[in-house]
């Protein structure tokens, strides 16, 4: 299990790892615009089911595509935030979760369909952006999981975090108690010089 995530969403982890990945397009018709080289769905299931085990939680952060290729996903726990091109009751039924919008499961995780910038106190893995799958923007350390930037390979968030990802990522608690201390200090600062 997963510790460091807040406790609603611990029970992704019960039992198996969490994968994630983002805008799969099963079927859509543009993907060829976004990427010449677009798998079919077919081979994008044959690519997740050979990572995601029965046991495990599958998250998708959004443009799931055609519902239809959804049961072909073997995860015991499927979750989906919804994302630009999902509509909302398409997919009842097929997720054990649904999410409108960005989540944070950890004090330093936010899942997000489109990406969300200037918070640096937080990794925020999302999909949307075609291009490019880590960097930082803006202060905020970010990983692209679009299912042709990762090679349409679902990525586990437990090893992402033991291989440290989070490491260089200071927390909003830290920040907060250090923000307070400068002020304290500062004004001290500024007393001593008045009463020089």
């Amino acid at each position: 299990m997963i510790s460091t995530l807040y406790k609603p969403f611990q029970h992704w982890s019960e039992g198996g790892s969490i994968f994630i990945l983002s805008d799969t397009h099963f079927a859509d018709a543009d993907c060829k615009l976004m990427d010449p080289d677009w798998i079919k769905p077919e081979e994008q299931i044959e690519i997740i089911n050979n990572v995601v085990g029965k046991g495990d939680t599958f998250v998708c952060l959004g443009d799931v595509g055609k519902p239809k290729y959804v049961p072909m996903i073997r995860a015991r726990r499927k979750i989906l935030l919804l994302g630009n091109h999902d509509a909302r009751g398409a997919y009842k039924g097929l997720f054990s979760e649904i999410y409108a919008g960005p989540l944070f499961i950890s004090d330093r995780i936010l899942l997000s369909h489109e990406p969300v910038y200037g918070l640096p106190w937080c990794l925020n893995i999302h999909g949307h952006d075609h291009n490019g799958m880590e960097a930082y923007s803006e202060g905020c350390k970010h990983i692209n999981l679009a299912a042709n930037v990762c090679g349409y390979t679902p990525v586990n968030l437990g090893k992402l975090i033991k291989d440290g990802i989070l490491s260089d990522i200071e927390s909003i608690h830290r920040m907060t108690i250090d923000r307070a201390a400068q002020k304290k200090k500062d004004a001290i600062e500024i007393d001593k010089t008045s009463n020089a």
